[in-house]
């Protein structure tokens, strides 16, 4: 409990010493096992060598002695050298016979109350039933650790004459000292190590703290009712970075969705308005265009220009309110639209029929398959088109030569996908974040709904619209939305 309560730099820290301190300590450890695991290597070696060249020393006596070589022989054979041939070698020599009974040492007589005066019975059995016939023993005497030796001695034909035991003193003073003296320069370099890391680990620590205490000043100072600056932070680590494009990233949705907000709280102030404005509109059209034809047809025609007079009033008056009604009807189909009837469509079909509305000779479908099925509402889909359609060419100046329009239907794994793509003026950078928003238009003549109500009717089938755009080269608008 009380080790979370500590700082991060200070646990860093502390993890840093301590992963140093730890290393120290394995490395010691191993060397000092691996020491030990050599030493015990270099004594077998050394007693193998010891013992090859006694054994041969002894093989030559044999050869050149005058006595008849037996075991009963022996002592009179090695008389004296089996001292010369230990003295050699510094090494001391015992012959038993076969049975196990000593019969020489290299030892003086006056100690040989110290030698065993016969070999064990366990020893004699591993001589004489192992292939190798030789048995090495290991026993700690006054606290210094000895390796015994037992082997045959042979005679010519390798008929075994007597056992050969080398008591062998393992002498690690000098090793002992190697060893401390390279534990004292590792210890030196140990702790020239602890000190850097030392500073390394405060540097680092601090490093890595200022890092997240950046990220989390930011974070605290976070609001979605305002705009958020982003971190950025020079020379990072891969996690830092991560968490900072993370963050940065999430900067992005945050102003997005506030954007989302801001737009979807304007669309519903849109369409409370033109519910508004269609209901004050729509109700005196009716009356006046009732008015207007009965006037018509009950007027005295005896004015010889009567006619010419009503029928110019009738008809400015008829085309004004042909115009409230269009308009009014424009505000009320954005309040309510769209109605969603989910229908399975052949998404190429409809998108001919669209186009077929059109008159210009410059547009162009295209299309990968006949068929590619989704479910939407017909009428929706064509008014989708229509408008994104009747954009481009509005788009196109009248007097641009080579004016091209391509509408084409394609489908991905999941998604059908409508592209209509001009040649004409583009969109301005200062209009790019307006473009679907309401009553927003950039023509003399116009309402400004025909993109919004896309834009709704596209998201309500759960899609999306996006567009590109390139000055004085054209605009490309791609709409998404799901499959059959």
């Amino acid at each position: 409990m009380q080790l979370r309560k500590l700082s991060l730099r200070f646990r860093i820290f502390i993890a840093m010493i301590l992963l140093v301190l730890m290393a120290s300590i394995l490395i010691a450890i191993v060397t000092i096992y691996q020491y030990n695991e050599e030493a015990k290597d270099y004594h077998k070696d050394r007693l193998d060598r010891k013992e090859e060249n006694i054994r041969e020393s002894i093989n030559y006596t044999l050869r050149e002695t005058t006595y008849e070589v037996k075991t009963e022989r022996i002592p009179l054979i090695f008389k004296e050298k089996l001292s010369e041939i230990a003295a050699i070698h510094k090494l001391q020599i015992n012959l038993y016979d076969l049975e196990g009974s000593l019969l020489k040492s290299s030892k003086a007589s006056l100690s040989l109350d110290s030698i065993p005066k016969c070999i064990q019975a366990e020893v004699l059995n591993t001589l004489a039933n192992t292939v190798e016939h030789r048995y090495v023993g290991e026993h700690i005497e006054n606290g210094e650790t000895y390796q015994t030796s037992f082997s045959y001695i042979t005679d010519e034909k390798f008929k075994p004459l007597a056992i050969l035991n080398l008591p062998y003193l393992e002498n690690d003073g000098f090793l002992d000292n190697k060893l401390k003296e390279f534990l004292e320069r590792l210890a030196y370099a140990y702790l020239f190590m602890l000190i850097i890391a030392v500073i390394l680990a405060y540097l680092l620590s601090k490093y890595i703290t200022r890092s997240l205490k950046t990220i989390s000043d930011k974070m605290n100072a976070t609001r979605l009712e305002k705009r958020n600056k982003k971190i950025e932070v020079e020379s990072s680590s891969e996690e830092i970075e991560t968490l900072v494009k993370s963050y940065n990233a999430m900067i992005d949705q945050l102003e997005e969705s506030a954007v989302k907000l801001a737009t979807n709280e304007r669309e519903q102030a849109w369409r409370e308005m033109a519910k508004q404005v269609a209901h004050e509109i729509k109700n005196p059209l009716t009356p006046m265009r009732l008015s207007v034809q009965s006037f018509q047809r009950k007027f005295d025609p005896q004015d010889e220009n009567i006619h010419q007079k009503l029928d110019e009033y009738t008809k400015t008056l008829i085309q004004q309110i042909d115009t409230m009604s269009s308009i009014a009807s424009a505000f009320s189909n954005f309040a309510k639209m769209p109605a969603q009837q989910n229908e399975s469509l052949n998404v190429v079909e409809i998108s001919k029929l669209a186009i077929d509305i059109f008159s210009e000779d410059y547009i162009v479908f295209v299309s990968e398959k006949d068929e590619i099925w989704a479910n939407f509402d017909r009428t929706q889909l064509i008014r989708v088109i229509t408008n994104l359609v009747k954009n481009g060419i509005q788009a196109i100046p009248d007097e641009q030569e080579n004016k091209k329009i391509v509408v084409s239907v394609l489908e991905s794994e999941k998604d059908v996908v409508i592209s209509i793509s001009d040649n004409g003026t583009g969109i301005s950078e200062a209009n790019k974040t307006k473009i679907f928003e309401p009553k927003f238009t950039t023509k003399t003549s116009g309402m400004g709904l025909g993109l919004a109500m896309v834009k709704n009717i596209v998201e309500t089938y759960n899609g999306s619209i996006t567009f590109t755009t390139e000055k004085d080269k054209g605009t490309a608008f791609v709409v998404n939305f799901p499959k059959k």
